[in-house]
């Protein structure tokens, strides 16, 4: 089973790993990053979904989309 599916996110943006009772504080934006990973987004989905939502380039969103991806990948998160 992907990780990404047994994440927890609550209302204050903590997402809690059940599986290994570790928890992670995220901001906003990070918060809808991972529920989009939970409804099967894919990175370039998630990037058009928060550029139609900020007034934010594409550019520096597949940036920063893929950076936070590698850290979920880091944390063992994301496979």
């Amino acid at each position: 089973m992907n990780t990404i599916n047994q994440l927890v996110v609550d209302e204050n943006n903590i997402v809690f790993y059940p599986m290994m009772g570790n928890s992670y504080q995220l901001n906003g934006t990070g918060k809808e990053i991972v529920t989009l990973l939970k409804q099967h987004k894919t990175k370039d989905e998630i990037i058009e979904e928060l550029a139609s939502k900020y007034e934010v380039p594409k550019r520096e969103l597949f940036i920063d989309v893929s950076d936070f991806l590698s850290k979920l990948k880091i944390y063992g998160l994301l496979s």
